[in-house]
Order: structure tokens, then C-alpha cells, then sequence
């Protein structure tokens, strides 16, 4: 399966329905409506609010693969994904597609946490991370996910999610566009067989991926959290991936990442369906660049601000306003020779800037004046 093909199926098949970040139950509803005469479709459980959350089911292999999404409910992009995969299930009549549903039987909740994806929030209605939640399962969701895994004894876990922009691949000037984690299992890290299989097919995954986002893939941070659920489901003796969908430059609608977890999704399902040696090239996954938090949106170099030099690091603050994702731009950080890489950099050259608020940590600024040129800060 190749990138090309991969490029011209999301040409095809890309559910122009879904767009930008916020994304509700509201917005799949319709689309889980209309899938329910291609696909097996049922509700699982309900939300904290009482909201559905849906289970599909497609595919009629030995091999079981479960995937769930939003599972943090401002995490959005993976899902956009999963809705774009399921057109391609739904309408292609690719033998390489063909073949993964013949091989596999794929179970997708596509939001696990439709109270937090409708307020656009990390956690549940009940504020709990449903992420730390895996084994007290003291919330309804977490309750529903760990139901289904129960029940369908999966072969492979996909575990959703979404990364903020401060994430670079190693300590370089490169944005963590996707990342990946085949979780720890146990305190000692231990390398078993599951990690082994999780970490060759991420291995492969990244490596097909190399041709479009040349060293711009991480792995994720490796502290072991029985809490969470890809350490439990891995502890469970189930090879178990965490995707994290990143930053790509000026994608703050993270659309061009959606197309890149599209691709990565639908090679895994391929390389789980036609491989027979998963697990035996484990250790390229320990080549691959840990994540490092070493980018901030914007970095104003070179300020003059009250007789120091000093740099000035924005990041943007995420809020729902009348059903879309504003992008406010906060002072995160002011030191001088910040050791942060910006996703956008402005050099004042060693002049005083001015700006609509005074130049405080915490402060909101819009725009900043320098020379008398106005620099908008906005997304």
C-alpha cells in the first residue's frame, strides 16, 4: 500500500462533513446514521450526560482490532480521520482494501467522550481524564471501553489521540507532526512479545510515512501509568498503540494532520492483515526521536523591554465560542535567549515593541506594533 494510492483514496473518500477542530457529537450523528446500512452499528453505552456512544463494527477476519477516539473530548482530529477511513470501508472496491476486511474485524467507538467533545474539554462531564481512569473505572465511559474490550478480546488496540503544538522530535527544530507510544506494560519497561509486535508495526508505519513528513515523527512520553488505559490494555498482554496527531506547520485546524492519521490508520490495518513477522524488527522502533516540549506558536526574538533584551513566547489558548475553536494568543514566556523553537518567529531587531496590553506572562496580546509595523498574532 503506498502513499500514492493512500493520497488518491483520500481524494475520493475525505467526509467533507467534518472540518476544523471542534468536533461534536452533533457533527457525526448524521454520518453514523448514514453508515448503519454498510456497517454493523449499535449503542454501547451512554455519557455521563446520557449522550450514545456508538460502537461499528466492519470486517469479518480472525484478527480483532479496536480503536477508539475523542476519548479526550477537545481531541478531535482522529476522528475527522476515522469518518474518512469508513468512506473508503464503506465504497471502495480496492483489493488491498477488500483484503483488510477480509482479514481483520475492526471495532471503532469513534467518541468515546461525547460530553467533553460538546464543551470542547480534556475531560468528562464529571471533569474526570477518562486517560487515568482505567482502573478504578469509575466513570460511564470508561466503564463502556473497557466493556467492549472485554467482550471483543481484541488482537490489537489503537488508542486516539491528539498532541498540543509544543511538541518537537528531539532537540531540533521539528515539530512532533505525528507521534506514537506502544505503552509500558509493567515498571520495569519490560520488552514482551505484545510491545515487541506494537513496536515493529510502529516502526514500519513511521518508516512508510518518512517520504511526506521527513523526521517530523516521535515517540511519546514512555513513563508507565497503570491508570491509563494503553498501559493496562498492554499489561493485558494486548499489543496496544498510542497515536498522537500533531502540529503541521499553519495547520492549526489540524486538517493536514487528519489526512496523515487517514494514511497512518489504513496502514496499519494492512500491515496487520499481510504480515506474518510482526514483532521480529522491534528495535528500529528505539531509532525513532523522543518527544520534547521545545516549541511555543509564536517567538518574538530580540525585544527591548525595560532596558533588557529579552524573547517573548506566545502560545495560543483554545476556546469554543459560538461553535468554533478561537485561538487566543497568550504571553507564555518572557527570558532571555529562550532555548524554545516558534512554529512563527518575529525578530524586533532590539527595538521596544508595543502592544494593545502590557507585556506580562498571562496577558492576551492580538497584534504588536515594532518600528511602526503591525504584526497580528492571531492563528
Amino acid at each position: 500500500m503506498t502513499i500514492a494510492f493512500l493520497q488518491q483514496l483520500l481524494s475520493s473518500y475525505k467526509s467533507k462533513e467534518l472540518y476544523g477542530r471542534y468536533i461534536s457529537f452533533s457533527h457525526i450523528e448524521p454520518l453514523i446514521e448514514n453508515h448503519k446500512e454498510h456497517f454493523n452499528i449499535d449503542v454501547v453505552g451512554r455519557s455521563v450526560l446520557k449522550q450514545p456512544i456508538h460502537r461499528i463494527i466492519l470486517g469479518h477476519g480472525s484478527t480483532k482490532i479496536l480503536l477508539w477516539s475523542q476519548m479526550h473530548g477537545n481531541e478531535s482530529t482522529t476522528t475527522k480521520a476515522i469518518f474518512d477511513v469508513l468512506n473508503v470501508f464503506k465504497s471502495s472496491k480496492e483489493e488491498d482494501i477488500h483484503s483488510i476486511l477480509t482479514s481483520c474485524t475492526i471495532v471503532i467507538l469513534p467518541m468515546l467522550n461525547p460530553d467533553g467533545a460538546n464543551m470542547y474539554t480534556r475531560n468528562n462531564a464529571n471533569d474526570i481524564d477518562l486517560n487515568r481512569d482505567a482502573q478504578a473505572l469509575t466513570q460511564p465511559e470508561s466503564k463502556v471501553l473497557r466493556a467492549v474490550f472485554d467482550e471483543f478480546k481484541p488482537n490489537f488496540c489503537f488508542n486516539l489521540h491528539g498532541q498540543r503544538s509544543i511538541f518537537s522530535v528531539g532537540n531540533v527544530n521539528k515539530s512532533a507532526i505525528l507521534s506514537f507510544l506502544a505503552p509500558a506494560q509493567d515498571t520495569d519497561f519490560s520488552v514482551s512479545i505484545n510491545r515487541k509486535i506494537a513496536m515493529d508495526l510502529i516502526s514500519r508505519v513511521q518508516d512508510a510515512l518518512q517520504i511526506i513528513i521527513t523526521n517530523q515523527i516521535g515517540i511519546y512520553d514512555d513513563s508507565f501509568n497503570i491508570d491509563c488505559v494503553g498501559d493496562t490494555f498492554q499489561s493485558l498482554g494486548v499489543p496496544t498503540l498510542l497515536f498522537e496527531a500533531g502540529h503541521f506547520p499553519e495547520d492549526y485546524q489540524r486538517e493536514t494532520t487528519r489526512e496523515l492519521i487517514f494514511m497512518t490508520l489504513l496502514l496499519a490495518f494492512n500491515l496487520i492483515s499481510d504480515t506474518t513477522d510482526l514483532g521480529v524488527h522491534h528495535k528500529f522502533y528505539f531509532q525513532i526521536p523522543q518527544n520534547e516540549k521545545l516549541f511555543r506558536d509564536i517567538i518574538i526574538r530580540n525585544v527591548l523591554l525595560e532596558d533588557k533584551i529579552v524573547d517573548i513566547a506566545i502560545q495560543y489558548k483554545e476556546e469554543l465560542k459560538n461553535d468554533l475553536i478561537e485561538f487566543s494568543p497568550i504571553i507564555d514566556t518572557i527570558e532571555a535567549s529562550l532555548n524554545f523553537y516558534g512554529h512563527r518567529e518575529i525578530n524586533a531587531h532590539f527595538n521596544m515593541i508595543e502592544s494593545p496590553k502590557s507585556l506580562v506572562v498571562g496577558n492576551e496580546i492580538v497584534f504588536v506594533s515594532i518600528n511602526n509595523e503591525k504584526f497580528s498574532l492571531l492563528a
